[in-house]
């Protein structure tokens, strides 16, 4: 009987293709930390920015672009600078959750694109094409377990107070048309208080700290060789990498298979 069991295993790995899994990687910090620079310079160093956003191997999605919807009430506080976006609470976790799911099922998503100046979903998505590896960047992605078990490497880039929070001002100011008082009294409100509360507590979940963010070349180049091992099909995710177990290697496709921006 055992003689039966390699062609039964072909047959079934020839009608139940293997879907193989990406690499996910949870980039996490304090507002203003150098999360988006250090995910910008990964894929500068990967050559991945010169390459057409359907193509691409490496992803880069964002937790602020799954800010709740606001009510009245609460748009009107947010307009004067008094509704806490730096809460667990202002993100729709259950979209998180559904859109990391159907990543790692190798789906096509529609990512929402939230508009910080009116404080609100606008009516347009960005689409996210499947990739070998996603980079998942957010001041609280590891806070919810069931998101942070999703995690196969997580980074914290741990940036110095004040460096933050002056990013933070000249961000809010120059990119958001906010007063200087309002963001300072934003910062000493909710985002000093929920950082140390939510954010920092979570540094222990990390594999890797990056500190001063994309100035640490050191580090960015450690893992953009990790990164390019698992490109070239060289680490575990080759392993663990099967929702069905039956290690095929991954197809590249073309305009359909495509890259995200």
């Amino acid at each position: 009987m055992a003689g039966d069991s390699e062609p039964r295993l072909r047959d079934q790995a020839h009608s139940h293709p293997a879907i193989r899994q990406p690499f996910l990687i949870g980039v996490s910090g304090g507002t203003a930390s150098g999360k988006s620079s250090v995910c910008a310079k990964i894929m500068e160093l990967l050559g991945q920015n010169k390459i057409d956003h359907r193509q691409r191997q490496v992803a880069i999605l964002s937790q602020d672009s799954f800010y709740k919807e606001l009510t009245p009430e609460q748009k009107a506080k947010a307009v004067k600078g008094q509704f806490n976006f730096d809460h667990p609470d202002a993100f729709d976790n259950e979209l998180i959750m559904k859109t990391l799911c159907d990543i790692m099922q190798g789906e096509k998503v529609q990512i929402p694109v939230y508009d910080f100046v009116t404080h609100s979903r606008k009516d347009e998505f960005v689409t996210l094409y499947p990739a070998d590896v996603v980079l998942f960047e957010g001041i609280l992605i590891f806070y919810t377990q069931e998101i942070r078990d999703l995690f196969q490497m997580k980074l914290f880039v741990d940036t110095d107070p004040d460096t933050r929070l002056s990013r933070r001002v000249l961000r809010d100011i120059n990119e958001r048309g906010r007063e200087l008082e309002q963001v300072l009294t934003q910062y000493i409100t909710f985002v000093k208080p929920a950082f140390e509360e939510f954010c920092l507590p979570t540094k222990k979940y990390a594999d890797v700290i990056i500190p001063r963010g994309s100035d640490n070349l050191v580090a960015i180049n450690l893992i953009v060789q990790h990164i390019q091992d698992i490109l070239n099909g060289g680490f575990s995710k080759r392993q663990d990498g099967c929702v069905n177990g039956l290690a095929t290697p991954r197809q590249r496709r073309t305009s359909e298979s495509s890259r995200p921006h």
